[in-house]
């Protein structure tokens, strides 16, 4: 093959394509280092330098106020538990319903198609939809933090797009050898959507770790509360008095409210941080191939 000559244009574009790529990439990993840093720094360091991304003064303090707190291991508990199990619950009903959407010979299939839009564009709000889980009895269990957002209309439509870009071929085939529908969707579909059903599984799963506001409406339970709740009222509990005191120990001294803040972050953040990886080369794929109608 022959010597391949760039044109200065050419250049000078990926100069200045890395370069922009360099700069937005720092623009976006700086702050979290920053968070990071802050979280061991002392009271001393924070108040004294604006920004920094190594502190001059280690500091375990702020961790140590948080885990002095017997009950946010098993905060951590339920937090995984919510997130492990609502996930399947979502995927679950979620691909369920897609699959039959995907067939244009369903009856009744625009008028479902309709109504799924409808309710990306309205829904009940917050009273009746506390009323609603008042009235089947969920309140104060975890069937409340899972159910009523069992299905993403958003991302039902993603899923049934993917589902109907499938080779018909594959299906009939399996039909020819005597696989019912179950057996089609669990046999053929579904090893073919993977990426798709990953991309989606974090999804839910960022959602469900990053929930927040259902567990304080419908979770009085101490004992059932997220990581998320557990770890606001940790952070209240340093800024003011006002609280249960006793989840912490008292012959502790309090550190600087703004070090448990960071902690606080890279606590809730770290989990998520360390399962991407393991979905990163599923997640663009599985965006772009079923959205591509």
């Amino acid at each position: 093959m022959g010597k391949q000559y760039r044109t200065l244009g050419g250049t000078v574009f990926d100069i200045f394509n890395y370069t922009f790529l360099g700069v937005f990439a720092l623009v976006t990993v700086i702050p979290f280092l920053y968070v990071i840093a802050g979280s061991f720094a002392s009271d001393a360091e924070l108040t004294q330098r604006a920004f920094f991304l190594i502190p001059s003064t280690f500091s375990m303090a702020g961790y140590q106020y948080i885990f002095s707190s017997d009950t946010l291991f098993q905060s951590l508990g339920v937090s995984v538990f919510i997130t492990v199990s609502g996930t399947l619950v979502n995927l679950f009903f979620t691909v369920t319903m897609a699959y039959p959407l995907a067939k244009r010979s369903l009856m009744g299939r625009s008028t479902v198609l309709n109504l799924i839009v409808f309710s990306m564009l309205f829904g009940g709000g917050m009273i009746p939809t506390y009323l609603v889980i008042k009235s089947l009895g969920m309140l104060d269990s975890f069937w409340a933090l899972t159910l009523p957002g069992a299905i993403s209309a958003f991302n039902l439509i993603v899923i049934k797009n993917f589902f109907e870009q499938l080779p018909p071929g594959l299906e009939e085939s399996a039909r020819i050898d005597g696989c019912t529908e179950i057996g089609v969707l669990w046999r053929i579909v579904l090893p073919l959507s993977k990426p798709v059903l990953a991309t989606f599984a974090l999804f839910y799963a960022v959602g469900h770790w990053n929930s927040f506001f259902q567990a304080l409406l419908y979770i009085n339970d101490p004992e059932k509360w997220p990581m998320q709740v557990m770890l606001r009222q940790i952070v209240m509990l340093s800024q003011s008095s006002i609280g249960d005191s006793g989840m912490l120990d008292p012959n502790f001294v309090q550190p600087p409210e703004q070090t448990i803040k960071m902690a606080v972050i890279v606590i809730a953040t770290l989990p998520i941080l360390c399962v991407y990886p393991f979905l990163q080369k599923h997640f663009a794929k599985g965006v772009l191939i079923g959205s591509i109608k």
